[in-house]
């Protein structure tokens, strides 16, 4: 095990979101089908990547006092993510059962019914350390499960909109579309938070979904005009795209014997902000005119950290400093 990197007094980052529960398919010691509880959600994954990655980061969630949220808690210390914006809660862990596809890519079903992470409240953050203040220079970073599940939806709302022009802001849509009962209306919000947020990432197959049909770099710069400074899409296997204002780079995945896919979005996004982090750029300013070689760097850099957590089962991005070369 790796040793737990030092916070510092002021989190880089505050990630606020989901914090479930995956259950991954195993089996038992003799043969029967099981599934293997493990940390996860989009958000609680990148909180974890990026204090692996030794950013100074918090988590925004409630977190059940049950036995999940003793195995979510533990997950984070050991990862280095600071645990002072989770608040505790009665309320059971939301759980998502993974299913495996013949290539190793992830497919989901959630159990989310009065569970803790979509239940955060707007006067639950008046109890975060400063009112729930974020500190002058930290960055935000939000989606997924945020975008949709209510109260939680709700309440992410009215922080990205006190938030944004005050702080670099992070989307990742990271679509979970078994969840949406109105189309519509998540889209609408989806697009109003693409308009506040500087930093936005998705997947191919988000695009599928959001805007099927569409080339990837004209949703791309939609999303530029419409006032993010970085859009960044991967292609699984296939690599990651970046376009910022000045430059538009491309660069190839690693090949690696993969073990499954699970959390190597989430990776790749943490990869990328504890990038702008370690290089001085985790500012609005600091991604709104990137050049071809500082976005080709970027990418490898987030590409070679989602590569390597597929070659773990379940969510588990590696550390800075277990073999993934310095920035």
């Amino acid at each position: 095990m790796s040793t737990r990197p030092e916070p510092t007094d002021q989190p880089a980052v505050v990630v606020a979101g989901d914090a479930l529960v995956d259950l991954t398919p195993a089996r038992t010691a003799d043969g029967a089908a099981a599934f293997q509880p493990r940390p996860g959600g989009s958000c609680l994954n990148v909180a974890a990547g990026l204090g692996r990655l030794r950013v100074p980061t918090a988590l925004l969630a409630r977190i059940s006092d049950d036995h999940f949220g003793d195995l979510l808690r533990a997950h984070l210390a050991a990862s280095g993510t600071r645990l002072t914006h989770t608040l505790p809660t009665a309320d059971p862990t939301t759980l998502a059962a993974v299913h495996l596809r013949e290539d190793g890519s992830a497919a989901y079903s959630f159990h989310a019914n009065g569970t803790a992470d979509r239940g955060l409240l707007p006067e639950h953050l008046a109890a975060l350390p400063d009112g729930g203040t974020l500190p002058a220079g930290t960055a935000l970073h939000l989606g997924s499960l945020g975008l949709l599940l209510e109260p939680l939806a709700s309440t992410l709302d009215g922080l990205i909109r006190r938030e944004a022009g005050r702080r670099l802001v992070s989307l990742d849509p990271n679509v979970r579309s078994g969840l949406v009962t109105d189309r519509a209306t998540y889209l609408r919000r989806f697009a109003e938070w693409v308009a506040l947020a500087d930093v936005v990432k998705a997947s191919d197959e988000d695009l599928a979904w959001l805007h099927p049909g569409e080339p990837y770099e004209a949703v791309a710069e939609r999303w530029l005009a419409s006032g993010a400074g970085l859009v960044l899409i991967t292609f699984g296997s296939r690599g990651a795209w970046a376009v910022g204002r000045d430059a538009r780079v491309h660069v190839p995945a690693p090949s690696v014997q993969v073990v499954d896919t699970v959390g190597a979005g989430d990776a790749f996004t943490a990869g990328v902000l504890a990038h702008l982090h370690h290089t001085g750029r985790l500012s609005r300013e600091g991604v709104d005119h990137l050049g071809a070689d500082t976005l080709a760097r970027l990418l490898s850099y987030a590409v070679e950290i989602a590569a390597d957590t597929c070659t773990r089962a379940g969510a588990q991005p590696p550390y800075r400093y277990d073999g993934v070369p310095l920035i």
